[in-house]
């Protein structure tokens, strides 16, 4: 496989300004200019092959954003090095940009007044794209996106599922060979998620797209990535198949089951592989290891209790990092 992003000891440092409060502390800094740094992004190296699907994970304020507008060239990095199918992002902007698409969950790329058909040809005038060829990509793209409906409906009117979509589909009129995806699905509902995640493996294997998607869900990744980068304060601390980092880091799952009665039964602290148990009235929480099947469990709670209810909650993407730290583990 050819490598298309290559990353190297990349920081980011931004430089804040100080100011005390009050109107003394103002005056102040129009003679005295007092910064802070803060580090965003801490000597981070990955390389990204072509046709791959790959998620960038982190909790907010871990440097994902910071990383994808370097990647694209809209950020000066600290130092480090940075290639994007051979081009050095924020030296070679311009012509980074016809291989390059993005898409930000939380900011557009859409004229807000004008019907998305209007700004879908703005975009093919600015990146070059011929009349023909884009006759051809905006019907194949509307037609998997399902916005035949909406192309005459001015941006400010669309739900969110819709103007994601559409965001998408002007992420994909040049046919850029990289497609980053900064958050896309925050805010969707589970239909329009997995319209997405359906989309996103289509241009994928059709075209062959690199792909790199930011989230803090774990288990819509899953679904998608050959693999993961996860990143915290600005480190990677894994880099690998999300399966290998289930195995790797210990992954706990809390199982609440409520019976139709109470219960005190002593064979409940003594089940192999449960961390930790808490029986409130008519409550049973297990935190379990990963060698507990909960089905299994399921059913010797059921063979002495009547169950009412269940749930069964793995650890979150906020879980698995403290565990990391816990673990002392840095990959």
């Amino acid at each position: 496989m050819n490598r298309i992003i290559h990353v190297e000891n990349l920081t980011k440092v931004y430089r804040q300004k100080k100011r005390e409060a009050g109107i003394v502390g103002a005056l102040k800094s129009l003679f005295v200019n007092d910064y802070t740094s803060k580090l965003a992004v801490d000597g981070v190296s990955f390389e990204i092959y072509e046709g791959e699907i790959v998620g960038y994970i982190g909790t907010n304020g871990a440097g994902k954003s910071s990383t994808i507008k370097m990647l694209i060239g809209i950020l000066l990095p600290s130092s480090g090095l940075i290639d994007v199918n051979g081009y050095s992002p924020f030296k070679d902007r311009k012509k980074l940009a016809k291989d390059i698409g993005v898409v930000f969950g939380q900011r557009s790329q859409l004229w807000w007044d004008l019907p998305i058909s209007e700004t879908f040809q703005l975009l093919a005038d600015i990146y070059g794209v011929s009349k023909e060829e884009y006759i051809q990509t905006i019907n194949e793209l509307v037609e998997v996106l399902e916005i035949k409906d909406i192309l005459h409906v001015p941006v400010r009117t669309l739900s969110l599922g819709q103007r994601m979509r559409a965001e998408l589909c002007a992420a994909l009129i040049h046919k850029p060979k990289i497609l980053l995806l900064d958050e896309p699905t925050i805010g969707l509902d589970v239909i329009i998620k997995k319209r997405i995640e359906h989309f996103i493996i289509h241009i994928n294997k059709k075209f062959n797209t690199t792909i790199l998607i930011t989230s803090h869900d774990l288990n819509y990744l899953e679904k998608l990535c050959n693999r993961v980068i996860l990143i915290d304060h600005g480190k990677v601390l894994f880099n690998g198949p999300i399966g290998r980092m289930k195995e790797t880091f210990e992954i706990f799952t809390r199982v609440e089951i409520v019976l139709e009665e109470a219960t005190s039964d002593p064979s409940l602290y003594n089940i192999e592989g449960v961390i930790k148990i808490n029986i409130d009235k008519n409550t049973i929480t297990f935190i379990c290891s990963k060698k507990v099947n909960t089905i299994e469990l399921i059913e010797f709670i059921s063979k002495t209790n009547k169950i009412i209810d269940i749930k069964i909650i793995e650890d979150s993407l906020e879980d698995i990092i403290g565990n990391v730290y816990e673990n002392k583990s840095i990959l």
